[in-house]
Parts: structure tokens; C-alpha cells; sequence
């Protein structure tokens, strides 16, 4: 069955998309205690915070728990896992006798977001969707598989981040052309330019081509510091204080948030007051000020050289900047007004596209396990079950095959239905998605499921509960919807099934019983396609 449920999960904030099937778009969810919400224009969108904190007493903090237990700077919360895991990093910290890596770190946060959503939204067989950066696919995926199993979720779908930006953006994104994914997040700027590749170029999960990249080490964090560091200008105070040093957490978490507020006000205070001494340290900013702190540290001429950096590379691969359509602007950074007006001034008002920062390519994302592409074709192979008698076990027919254009203007396949029994009146087919096999782990796969009592505990996935999952019966519920006026006798055939697929990715069948030579069911649709 189609998905519902996408994650996008980033270096300082991860974002997790639900598909609407009445307003037909992804729409972000709300997890309690793991998420915050962010103001943007007249819309609030719930992010959580990609931190995950590990208490001496074998407790878990996700996202803005870390925030409310005040654990941001804890040595045992780690932060920035995308960065590491996307860089392959070896890197690992000491904890309670055993070593974490950010491989784990992530795993173990991302787990927990995704068992919460499941449980939430009642999740069982369906698919769900993550974003992939586009450059780290491959051992990316082997680390999602990973993450899939432990969250006891074996079914999912991979795409690029640009390809999901540029869904989740709504815009008239057409195979061919050419984008310029700006993304300025917590960790770094990465600008991308990327051509959607045509149907018969495009791979499994990639949509985007990559003509030209280019990056630089600047991000919200730094702006932070930045933030942080001119409160100490501003109060004549060191780092090194004693009393400061007590208060250092607390005020980088109120100078982000007073980022955060400039992006929507002229002004915005920092003040953090010491609990035990009642001592005050406060600072006041207008985005006057936070702009010029800004120019102080050549951040926007980063911002036009990475671009340009990015547009060379495209360059030297024959596509020129008028071959850009239009500018997507992504992560939290890209919110900062003078930041959108040096990339408008670069590229002019008309093509540069601000309006979901934030939410784009979970948005996107989600859209896509729902079935929504570039390309008008089926993503998944569809076949009928029967029964082998010579091997005493099912077989499977493929009706259809994986990359099959819609709406069909002929028959996709024919099929004689026979009766199973004698004095059967009532016959179906039982129709299944054929899933995808994803690359395994050399270990065996483990699982957290939840016991009758509610608490969680691991469990082994046995070879044959592996191929299982990966024939999924789509119409289970209504598997018999073919009646006969008179019982048959078993081997009789009974009725003559054509399949079609309608611009609403339905399976159709059309049915004429064998003996009256009647059409008992025309363009009737049986189940939705993804």
C-alpha cells in the first residue's frame, strides 16, 4: 500500500511529514515533547531538534527534551549526527563503560522518532519515506536499513533531498530542467546546482543529477557564536568568567532564539538569569545590528562565493546560469531576510522560491512515498498470488511491471480466473505489492517491537519473515469481488480478466464471465498503485 509518513532528518533539526490525502500535500507532525514549534509567515511548523541526550541513568532525551532538561552542552549529547554519518566519521565518545559512535547516536535518535510516529498514526505495513543527501547515497542507505530494522519499520523508499525540495516546493518542476538548491542549515552552506534527470536516466530513489556543488563551513550554529559573542561585547564580560561560564549553555540557546526572531522582528533581547545567585546577563539586538555582525564576518560574500563556486562547476559541464528555472531556498539559516536578498539580488525576485524552508523536503518527501513523482509511472511491481499445486505453495504472476507509464491506453495483461473448488460462486485475486529488497547488514536483523504490556524489547527477523515482507496483499479485506450465477466445478474456468491502470494509478479489470460471454465488471477499480 501507499506510505504516508516521510523523515527528513538534518544536522540541527529534523522534520518528520505526514501525507494528507484531502488536502493532498505533506503537512508537517507535531511530536509532542520531541518537537518545537517555529513561526513562519502565518504557518507554525514543527521541527525536532536532531539531538539526543544519554543520562547517566540509561535514560534517552530526544529532540527539544534535550532543551527543556537544559542538556544542550552536555558532554553526553551528541549533535550534528547527520554531518558525521554523511562524512563517514570514526569518531566516538566514552559512555558508562562503552563506546557510542554518531553512527549509533543517530540510529538511536532517529529510532525513537520513528516509533513514536508509528505508534501515533497506527502505522503497519505502509512504507515510509527518508531523504537521502545526494552525494552519500550508498552508505547512507546501508545505514537507513539499519535504522528501518530497529524501528521494526522493513519497508521504505529513498530520495534525494533536492528531488524532495523541489516536490515539496509544488513548483512546475519538469524532468530536464534545472535547479539551484540552496540549503543553509545549522551545520554548513551547500548550494547544488541539479538537473531532474529524464525518466530513462533516473536510478531507484535519485531524481537529481548534480552539475556543480559547492560548500562552506557557516551555518546557524555559527551564527550563534557569533550572537554570543557580541553579548560579551556587549555587557564587557569574558568567557573565561566564572559566572558566564555557569550561564554559557543557556545563553547560546536564547542567542539562537533571538536569531530565530529576527528573522520575523526588528529586535530581540537575550537575557539569562544565574538560579543560584539571581545574577542578570542580558543584551539587546535589532537586525540592524545582527545584519552588520553579519558583514563583519564576510557572510555574505561566503554566501556569493559559494554560489559562484557552485555555478563554475555547472559551467564547466555546459549548463549556464539562464539555465536555471528557478532557486529553492532551504534550512533554517535561509530565513534570515538580508540572506534572501543577496541570493534575489544574484538571481532576481522572479526566481527564487522562499516560501518552505523549513518543511520543503519533508513535505516532499512524504508526497513521494504517496505516490507522487516527476514521472507518470508505477514505482513498485504488482502481481496476482496462485496456487502452485506441483510445489504444494503460492507463486506469483506480475501484472505490473515496475516503471509502467499511466494511464494505459491498452490492455497490461489478460488472465483466465478458474474455480478452486467444487461449488465455488464467489472468486477474487489476491493482489500484492512486490517490495524492494534493500541491502542487508552482515549481522542479522534485529528489531524493537512492544510486547502486550507496552515495554519494548529486541527481537530477531528470521529469513522467512524477511520474505514475507516483502510481498505486501493489497486488497486483503476484499479479496472476492467476481460472482457466479450457477456453482463450478474445480479447474472450470469462469472468467475472462483484462487489466488496465486509470490517470489515478487504479488497477482496473474488466470481467466477462466465460459461460454467458456477459461483462460483469467494466474499468472496476480494485486497488490504488503507487
Amino acid at each position: 500500500m501507499p506510505g504516508r509518513l516521510a523523515v527528513d532528518f538534518g544536522t540541527s533539526n529534523t522534520v518528520v511529514a505526514l501525507w494528507d490525502d484531502t488536502q493532498q500535500e505533506g503537512v508537517p507532525l507535531h511530536i509532542p515533547d520531541y518537537g518545537q514549534y517555529y513561526q513562519h509567515g502565518n504557518e507554525k511548523i514543527s521541527v525536532i531538534p536532531s539531538l539526543i541526550h544519554y543520562a547517566p541513568d540509561r535514560r534517552r532525551w530526544i529532540g527539544n527534551q534535550v532543551h527543556s532538561q537544559n542538556l544542550y552542552q552536555s558532554e553526553r549529547t551528541f549533535r550534528w549526527m547527520k554531518r558525521y554519518i554523511a562524512n563517514r566519521s570514526p569518531v566516538q565518545r566514552r559512555m558508562d563503560g562503552k563506546q557510542i559512535s554518531h553512527f549509533e547516536a543517530g540510529r538511536d535518535f532517529l529510532s525513537s522518532v520513528l516509533l513514536f510516529a508509528a505508534e501515533e498514526l497506527n502505522i503497519g505495513n505502509e512504507e515510509v519515506a527518508f531523504t537521502v543527501p545526494v552525494e552519500a547515497f550508498e552508505h547512507y542507505e546501508n545505514w537507513l536499513t539499519e535504522v528501518a530494522q530497529a524501528s521494526g519499520m522493513p519497508r521504505f523508499r529513498l530520495i534525494d533531498e533536492p528531488s524532495a525540495a523541489a516536490l515539496g516546493y509544488g513548483a512546475n518542476i519538469q524532468p530536464g530542467d534545472v535547479y539551484l538548491i540552496f540549503d543553509f542549515g545549522g551545520g554548513t552552506l551547500d548550494v547544488a546546482v541539479v538537473l531532474i534527470e529524464t525518466e530513462e536516466q533516473s536510478q531507484a530513489g535519485r531524481r537529481c543529477r548534480v552539475l556543480g556543488k559547492a560548500g562552506v563551513d557557516v551555518g546557524g550554529a555559527t551564527l550563534d557564536q557569533w550572537l554570543f559573542q557580541d553579548v560579551l561585547r556587549q555587557t564587557g564580560r569574558s568567557d573565561t568568567d566564572e559566572d558566564v561560564r555557569e550561564l554559557s549553555r543557556a545563553l547560546l540557546v536564547e542567542c539562537e532564539r533571538a536569531k530565530v526572531r529576527l528573522s520575523q522582528s526588528d529586535r530581540a533581547d537575550v537575557t539569562v538569569m544565574n538560579p543560584n545567585t539571581g545574577a542578570v546577563l542580558s543584551a539587546e539586538f535589532s537586525r540592524t545590528r545582527f545584519e552588520d555582525i553579519l558583514d563583519e564576518r564576510d557572510t555574505f560574500t561566503q554566501i556569493d562565493q559559494t554560489i559562484r563556486r557552485a555555478l563554475n562547476a555547472a559551467r564547466e559541464r555546459g549548463y549556464q546560469e539562464d539555465n536555471i528555472k528557478a532557486v529553492l531556498l532551504v534550512g533554517g539559516s535561509s530565513q534570515i531576510p538580508s540572506v534572501q536578498r543577496t541570493v534575489r539580488r544574484i538571481f532576481g525576485k522572479e526566481r527564487v522560491m522562499l516560501n518552505r524552508p523549513l518543511d520543503a523536503v519533508a513535505r516532499g518527501a512524504a508526497a513521494f512515498v504517496a505516490g507522487v513523482d516527476f514521472y507518470d509511472h508505477i514505482q513498485h511491481d504488482y502481481a496476482i498470488r496462485y496456487l502452485n499445486r506441483n510445489k504444494a505453495d503460492y507463486d506469483y504472476r506480475v501484472l505490473v511491471k515496475r516503471g509502467t507509464p499511466y494511464p494505459t491506453t491498452d490492455t497490461i495483461a489478460r488472465l483466465t480466473v478458474k474455480a478452486s473448488y467444487d461449488g465455488q460462486t464467489q472468486l477474487g485475486l489476491a493482489i500484492f505489492e512486490m517490495g524492494e529488497r534493500h541491502q542487508q547488514s552482515n549481522t542479522a536483523p534485529i528489531e524493537l517491537v512492544f510486547d502486550p504490556s507496552g515495554a519494548a524489547r529486541l527481537t530477531s527477523v528470521t529469513p522467512d519473515d524477511s520474505e514475507q515482507r516483502l510481498h505486501f496483499w493489497m486488497n486483503e479485506n476484499s479479496p472476492t469481488f467476481l460472482n457466479l450465477p450457477q456453482p463450478a466445478k474445480q479447474g472450470e474456468p469462469c472468467f475472462e480478466v483484462e487489466f488496465s491502470i486509470d490517470g489515478n494509478k487504479r488497477l482496473l479489470i474488466t470481467a466477462r464471465d466465460v459461460k454467458t460471454r456477459k461483462i460483469t465488471h467494466r474499468n472496476y477499480p480494485v486497488v490504488k498503485l503507487t
